[in-house]
């Protein structure tokens, strides 16, 4: 095992999915010579060539056209959105256009495309590079949506979007590029998409989340545990589709749950979350489900930042309701 930031591993699963295929191509703007903004593809245009990874022009709408017409050919296109804030220029090539691919040619074509992008708050980037837009994508039908954690989960997670015949975004949360390390295999490993992964046991309550609300979460059942409540944290990884199985089973052994995510309240993953739990596991439930979120506002300013965006004590307050009611 080797100690590995986020950003390591993922430039490692390309890295090992290039290796082991030639139609593996890599593209967007800035990933060759420069190795992409956050450096996530530094090194690869070296080792592979310019033919498989280039740069294209800032056009992401001319970066999904190119995506759709090579996966079409028989290729494994790695697109990168350079930060998902500006995803509304391609949401016609993904949306309407990759998504429906094997059900508009009767499963005679694909679009076997990974749509890698960073997004998240915590950073101060400036506007439109911080927003969490993921919910859009979970709305589209065709199209797996995954948000790794940590470094382990995301060469697993980032290997097996590569390899699905079907496009699959990928998205990374800025924060956790370098915040951390961990224990990631050098050799290659897949980890299979729409599971869930529980990140810490409980008994009393649990907290549903995804992306870097995983640290946060985990953080407040630390300290909920010092008031001998046990928080089970599960990190969906995978937001479409959902791992409703994990979920429920999570909910019908605490009997209580929350759900957090980092994006705004409406419409979001967490409204999801909690319909399938009343869908499903309703009484099972001994108080309601409550969400944490950020507010329904645009994604502030650098300044207010911190102040927007729901954090670990907002989750032990949050849980502490659903405990007591």
């Amino acid at each position: 095992m080797a100690q590995m930031t986020m950003i390591q591993a993922i430039t490692d699963a390309m890295r090992v999915e290039m290796k082991r295929d030639d139609s593996v191509l890599l593209f967007g703007e800035d990933v060759g010579k420069n190795g992409g903004v956050f450096r996530a593809t530094e090194g690869l245009q070296a080792e592979f060539g310019e033919e498989r990874v280039f740069d294209t022009p800032l056009a992401e709408s001319g970066i999904g056209g190119l995506a759709i017409g090579l996966g079409l050919t028989g290729f494994r296109p790695i697109m990168e959105i350079q930060f998902f804030g500006f995803v509304f220029e391609v949401f016609d090539s993904v949306a309407a256009q990759m998504a429906r691919m094997r059900y508009r040619s009767g499963g005679k074509y694909h679009s076997p495309v990974t749509i890698r992008s960073p997004f998240g708050g915590g950073v101060k980037t400036p506007e439109l590079h911080a927003d969490s837009l993921e919910g859009l994508m979970a709305q589209t039908p065709g199209v797996k949506v995954v948000i790794p954690a940590t470094p382990y989960d995301a060469k697993g997670l980032l290997i097996s979007a590569i390899r699905d015949n079907d496009p699959v975004v990928f998205l990374e949360h800025m924060k956790l590029y370098r915040s951390f390390r961990g224990e990631v295999p050098e050799e290659e490993y897949a980890i299979e998409l729409g599971k869930a992964d529980v990140k810490r046991e409980g008994k009393d309550i649990s907290i549903i989340t995804y992306g870097a609300m995983v640290h946060s979460s985990l953080k407040a059942a630390e300290e909920l545990a010092k008031e001998g409540i046990e928080a089970e944290v599960i990190d969906l990884r995978t937001i479409s589709p959902l791992d409703i199985e994990a979920i429920i089973a999570s909910v019908e052994k605490t009997n209580r749950a929350i759900v957090v995510q980092e994006a705004q309240k409406q419409a979001g993953i967490a409204a999801n979350v909690v319909a399938e739990i009343n869908d499903r596991a309703i009484l099972s439930l001994e108080a309601p489900v409550l969400r944490v979120t950020a507010p329904d506002t645009v994604f502030p300013f650098a300044s207010a930042e911190d102040v927007w965006l729901p954090g670990y004590k907002e989750i032990v307050e949050t849980a502490m309701k659903v405990i007591n009611f």
